[in-house]
């Protein structure tokens, strides 16, 4: 905790004076981000640094996994459709992206297992992405299990964001457009997915 509350010091001497005269128009204004990413909750990953982005630029959801659920409108608690749900119809969003990462402690507890502290909630989640598992399962090694199973579960949530017809319709319009993204912690490098399934790294 002291660690934060250093960090929030530090905020308020430094950025705060630089960037106040944004916050306070945000705070008159109301935000208007243009794009709405469907992160992980890594540590290791915030999208806010890997794009760079300023407060009010971007509605970020995040999630074990970057994982988006089947639309279903029910009596049960469901976040992520909940904030999905404000960005695009509240907010209009009109970029939706789903930013995978590698070395994803979920994909991990899908292919091999929740670990024992993590079976109430983690487990439950991942099978929502068990189509993943099975298509890493023909991967000969253990880095190229993650790795597919990693980029799979992109492609799972984009599937399932159709499946939400206030996002399908404007699709099909051309008034929404969904993308897919794989970070590497490693390396700092986006691989952003390709209309072939395939993922190629985004030019710098």
């Amino acid at each position: 905790m002291h660690r934060l509350i250093a960090g929030y010091r530090r905020f308020r001497s430094t950025s705060w004076p630089q960037q106040r005269r944004s916050f306070e128009s945000l705070a008159d204004e109301g935000q208007r981000p243009k794009a709405l990413v469907v992160a992980c909750v890594d540590s290791r990953v915030d999208p806010a640094m890997i794009f760079d982005a300023a407060p009010g630029e971007m509605l970020t959801i995040r999630n074990v996994a970057n994982l988006v659920p089947p639309y279903a409108p029910d009596v049960a608690y469901h976040g992520t459709s909940a904030a999905l749900e404000f960005g695009v119809r509240v907010l209009g969003i009109a970029h939706i992206v789903v930013l995978g990462h590698s070395l994803c402690g979920g994909v991990r507890a899908l292919l091999d297992g929740a670990p024992e502290g993590a079976r109430d909630f983690v487990a439950p989640w991942m099978s929502m992405a068990e189509s993943a598992r099975a298509a890493a399962s023909g991967c000969r090694s253990e880095e190229a299990r993650q790795l597919c199973a990693e980029r799979e579960v992109i492609k799972i949530s984009l599937a399932n964001l159709m499946s939400f017809p206030w996002i399908a319709q404007p699709v099909v319009a051309g008034s929404i457009a969904l993308h897919g993204a794989w970070f590497c912690i490693r390396t700092g490098e986006l691989l952003v997915l390709q209309r072939d399934g395939s993922f190629a790294p985004l030019e710098v």
